[in-house]
């Protein structure tokens, strides 16, 4: 049976998922837009998962809108935004954020809108006051990461926000990688708007959802239908949209358990690590971080050959940013936080999730123990 140490990548579906899911594929066959019996009872089960969304982050069912993934509510707040700025062309953000914000910056960027990323630590955190003075009165747009995705870091968006709304700035919160491992209170956090998705908390792909919690409704990405209140045109993706909200109730009911759980096997991970591999050095801040997620440089062991050696043995985890023709980008995050080329390719993410249990862990770390010592003398 083989290891999976890549939830952040994405995550099994829970059973009580896939049952819901099921059950709408088969049953609930009806346009959510049609005027019938069978449209209503498709509305009724739209209506149950929005409201099971909202639940798990302390807002109106009205505010969530639901879209086909994280990188799309991503999208479409930045566009938003930027469309209601009065013509603002200023937008702030981070060095360390997803692709799915700093690639649509770079759009914006080249269209003529002037991008300003604030750089992390070397423990990946940000230094509120640097940020603070990046806002502007032409500032049409703060986008920042609660939870990195490589790293596992967690800024304080609290803060964050404060700063921002002292200047009139609206707050982006890409919230992806938290929603389901942490407390995620949209009116806590004080963002304007944030974004998730289900395949990262055992839900399926290709359901995601955005919050708008400010005062003013962002203009669609996708036009053509009166789908999301003319938020989001098209016909809904019911299953999918069903089986986010399941993930959404059951995190709401398990996220104590499920982070204590979680960090106990990353815990368990780190120190068995630390105890018999030599040469390991942690990849941001400790404290700071999400209970699921150890990101790890093996000094030098080149990530991509151990992690080829782990799954040759069964073991899934992730190294670096991207895999192009079998070699691995040194990661832009590892990078923003001081680590060299080198030091970031000498890097793995391992990631705990459902389904992993000590005995897993101790297996991993058995193979650690025998393969970074063979993958470094294949490098010496």
């Amino acid at each position: 049976m083989r290891i999976y140490l890549d939830h952040n990548a994405t995550t099994p579906l829970r059973d009580e998922v896939l049952e819901s899911m099921h059950r709408v594929l088969r049953d609930c066959f009806g346009n959510p837009s049609s005027s019938h019996a069978e449209g209503a009872a498709a509305r009724r089960e739209l209506v149950t998962a929005r409201e099971r969304v909202a639940s798990l982050l302390h807002v109106a069912p009205r505010e969530v809108i639901f879209t086909g993934s994280a990188t799309e509510a991503n999208n479409s707040a930045i566009q938003g935004h930027l469309a209601l700025a009065g013509g603002r062309r200023h937008l702030v953000t981070t060095c360390v954020e997803h692709p799915s914000v700093e690639e649509p910056m770079q759009v914006l960027e080249a269209m003529g809108a002037e991008v300003t990323r604030v750089p992390v630590d070397p423990e990946g955190r940000l230094d509120i006051a640097e940020l603070a003075a990046a806002l502007r009165p032409d500032t049409a747009l703060l986008a920042v990461i609660l939870a990195n995705n490589e790293t596992g870091v967690l800024q304080d968006v609290p803060a964050i926000a404060e700063a921002a709304a002292a200047r009139g700035v609206p707050l982006h919160v890409d919230a992806t990688q938290a929603v389901g491992k942490v407390p995620v209170d949209v009116p806590a956090l004080g963002a304007t708007t944030l974004s998730g998705t289900a395949h990262k908390l055992n839900g399926p792909k290709g359901a995601g959802f955005l919050i708008a919690h400010g005062p003013e409704a962002l203009p669609p990405l996708v036009r053509g239908g009166p789908q999301e209140r003319r938020r989001r045109g098209g016909t809904e993706n019911l299953a999918g949209i069903v089986g986010l909200g399941v993930a959404c109730e059951l995190a709401l009911r398990e996220l104590p358990e499920r982070a204590r759980r979680y960090a106990a096997l990353r815990d368990r991970l780190w120190e068995g690590i630390l105890a018999k591999v030599p040469a390991v050095r942690r990849n941001g801040s400790a404290e700071r971080v999400l209970p699921n997620t150890l990101n790890l440089e093996f000094v030098a062991a080149a990530g991509e050959v151990l992690l080829e050696a782990l799954d040759g043995e069964g073991v899934a985890v992730s190294a670096g940013a991207a895999c192009h023709s079998g070699s691995i980008e040194p990661s832009g995050v590892l990078l923003a936080m001081g680590r060299t080329p080198e030091q970031a390719r000498s890097s793995l993410r391992l990631s705990v999730g459902l389904g992993v249990d000590e005995a897993q862990v101790d297996r991993v770390i058995a193979l650690l123990a025998e393969l970074v010592p063979r993958v470094r003398g294949i490098q010496a």
